[in-house]
């Protein structure tokens, strides 16, 4: 039932009148009485007979058509499981709002289907029951099969394996073969076999077109395909590159952004089976594709992967356990690695993608810090200068080449955060306390978090009433380069305007993390700014991000050959800004992770995260039969007055733990607790 109450979180046995025994159907909305009150669910399956003595009938079938596959429905349950919650809130997740339009329109010729493919077999020749065919493929649990293929289904070498079983055509890998081991992958693909990649992308590379390539030769196999990706300008990309590649109407893509119709029409599209591929933000992670053959996301450390709405789980999370789940292929790729992808490599689950040195040295632009001694010696002044002169020359050299630069800063806006002029003691409001912020030059101070208008702020430490920046946002950074470089075309990109791709010529594009557009040709030079607002922040992921962040940008940037450069302001031996220099996240999600086994924090082990009111938190944790080497760690202040104790168990535990807090949810939900906790497993932020 789709009640969200811990303790109801089990399936519930109903009669099926006979005027709906037609209806009624496996995967079809109902709706029930429970507690003397109509409630939606899910009809999961048909029994003959039921344990108890008395039971209610359905009340009625919403619609006909069964919208929760049996493969989803199972994925459902397990990811309840994984993050300790209940499978409504996940269906909630998987299964779009109902549109009747779109429903009439997609379901009038091609009804849903679950049927397996004639002779018991699917299209590739493979056997419907999920067991591993007879031909030496990679077997569910990792190990390495009898011909030579690595633990992540991936051949160990790059040679050609001429022609493909059962007559396929191979898909072209051209740009996969800047990578030893991409070829292989993408025949692995073809052939049907679970290969499971941890792709490190080279600079400048078309991530969209070698996605393209994959699904191409999944499709080539007769098998279909999920790809998730942040946001939507991702998304159009991948979009334009599938399209390129398969043809109009091959595919679907699956966000929450493009209105209820859309979205559900693109659902039951593939849930009819109309397509075999989907493309989509993290609302495609469920997405029903029928003899499913590979699942893959991008830039896997992108928060916007994240679900905000309980159970929180994490696009690649679910990717990953519908990979296990299912005995498929998964591509994890980005331009830097995530220490969870590390860890996928470090454990035998997937084997990396990457380019061999020569070759990354070759696509990699000229990099350079301005916080080493070299550096320092010419120029004393930048250790302190937001704006150091090797970042001026080296944007004057490109403008003068007649190529764009591109300057990254890491937070929008003209002032986001100003202190007292005097003392240095940060502005804040009066009514709120939120911080103060200038909205332009002439711009009178106001509150981010109320609004209020600050005209007569006077600091409470000095009395002074002179304000400074402390931070500087876009477009205050696009007006200060605008007069450093008079008559050059100053463009900006962020939340409030997105830019797709520039054209080629001079020009300076100012832009947040995550709205860099494309240059044509490429970014003669792209500057990072205001490094240190990354890497200070009290985050455990602050280095991985600011590097995931600074790659992004600096994989706009044209070759170092071909006159490309970047520079980031800040020191060359943090280890970070080491690994941008040698284009190397691998060896930084290494030590990352090697550092998290060290002292405790996820990926190598599994935390929750408990928060509530302080009574709330110790009621649930009283009631929780953790696993015995469980340790509680905490309380740490919280929102709104709030605190969070944080729960940690080694991996093996895991779903021990999950087990344990859903079931103390569930007890406080029986006795109807007031007070709301919120339970989150391996949250991105933990403090």
């Amino acid at each position: 039932m789709d009640v969200p109450l811990p303790h109801l979180d089990r399936p519930f046995d109903y009669l099926v009148p006979e005027a709906l025994d037609a209806d009624a159907r496996p995967g079809v909305r109902v709706k029930v009485r429970f507690a003397g009150q109509l409630v939606d669910g899910w009809l999961l399956e048909r029994a003959e007979s039921s344990e108890h003595p008395k039971l209610a009938y359905l009340e009625k079938v919403v619609s006909p058509v069964p919208v929760l596959s049996p493969e989803v429905a199972r994925l459902a349950r397990a990811v309840a499981d994984r993050y300790a919650g209940s499978l409504a809130d996940v269906l909630r997740l998987a299964v779009p709002p109902r549109h009747a339009r779109a429903e009439k329109a997609v379901t009038t010729d091609t009804p849903p289907t679950d049927e397996p493919a004639p002779g018991g077999t699917e299209p590739d020749g493979s056997p419907t029951d999920g067991t591993a065919p007879a031909d030496g493929t990679a077997p569910a649990d990792g190990t390495a099969p009898a011909d030579g293929t690595a633990p992540g289904g991936v051949p160990s070498d790059s040679a050609d394996a001429g022609a493909r079983p059962g007559g396929r055509a191979e898909v072209d890998p051209r740009g996969w073969r800047d990578y030893p081991a991409g070829p292989a992958l993408l025949r692995a693909l073809t052939d049907g076999r679970p290969a499971r990649a941890v792709w490190s992308a080279l600079p400048g590379e078309d991530w969209a077109d070698r996605y393209a390539d994959a699904v191409a030769a999944t499709v080539a196999g007769g098998r279909g395909a999920v790809v998730v990706v942040a946001d939507a300008r991702d998304l159009d990309r991948l979009d334009a590159a599938l399209t390129a590649v398969l043809g109009a109407g091959r595919h679907v893509r699956l966000a929450a952004a493009d209105g209820p119709a859309r979205r559900y029409r693109a659902f039951l599209t593939a849930r009819t089976g109309g397509v075999d591929v989907v493309i989509g933000t993290r609302a495609a992670m469920f997405a029903p594709v029928r003899r499913l053959g590979l699942v893959a996301i991008w830039d896997d450390g992108d928060d916007l992967h994240a679900e905000p709405r309980a159970p929180y789980p994490h696009a690649r999370d679910v990717l990953l356990t519908r990979a296990q789940l299912g005995d498929i292929a998964a591509v994890v790729g980005g331009y830097a690695r995530t220490a969870e992808a590390q860890l996928l490599v470090e454990t035998g689950w997937a084997r990396e993608v990457v380019a061999d040195r020569a070759v990354v040295r070759a696509r990699t632009p000229a990099m350079a810090p301005t916080g080493d001694d070299p550096q320092l010696a010419r120029d004393p002044g930048a250790a302190s200068a937001r704006l150091p002169s090797l970042a001026w020359t080296t944007a004057r050299d490109a403008l003068r080449a007649d190529l764009p630069v591109l300057v990254q800063v890491p937070r929008r806006g003209y002032v986001p955060s100003v202190a007292c002029a005097d003392c240095r003691a940060p502005a804040r409001c009066p009514h709120c306390a939120g911080p103060l912020a200038l909205p332009s030059a002439q711009g009178t101070p106001a509150c981010r978090w109320c609004g209020r208008v600050a005209a007569a702020y006077a600091c409470p430490e000095c009395g002074g009433r002179r304000l400074r920046a402390s931070v500087t946002g876009a477009r205050r950074t696009a007006e200060e380069l605008g007069r450093a470089f008079p008559g050059v075309p100053v463009r900006t990109s962020g939340r409030e305007e997105v830019l797709a791709t520039v054209p080629g010529g001079a020009g300076l594009v100012i832009a947040t993390p995550g709205a860099e557009p494309v240059a044509e040709g490429g970014y003669g030079a792209v500057l990072l700014l205001d490094s240190w607002a990354l890497l200070t922040r009290a985050d455990l992921r602050a280095g991985e991000e600011a590097l995931r962040r600074w790659m992004a940008a600096a994989a706009l940037a044209r070759p170092g050959p071909a006159g490309g450069r970047v520079v980031v302001v800040a020191d060359g031996a943090l280890a970070p800004v080491q690994a941008l220099l040698r284009w190397d996240s691998a060896w930084f999600a290494a030590r990352e992770l090697a550092e998290r086994r060290e002292l405790g924090f996820p990926p190598a082990v599994r935390m929750a995260s408990v928060t509530g009111a302080a009574e709330a938190v110790a009621d649930l944790l009283a009631g929780a039969r953790l696993p015995g080497d469980a340790e509680v760690l905490g309380p740490v202040p919280a929102d709104e007055g709030r605190e969070r104790m944080l729960v940690r168990v080694p991996r093996s535990r895991a779903a021990a733990m999950a087990e344990a807090l859903h079931a103390a949810a569930g007890q406080r939900s029986a006795r109807k607790a007031a007070d709301p906790v919120r339970l989150q497993v391996d949250p991105l932020t933990l403090f």
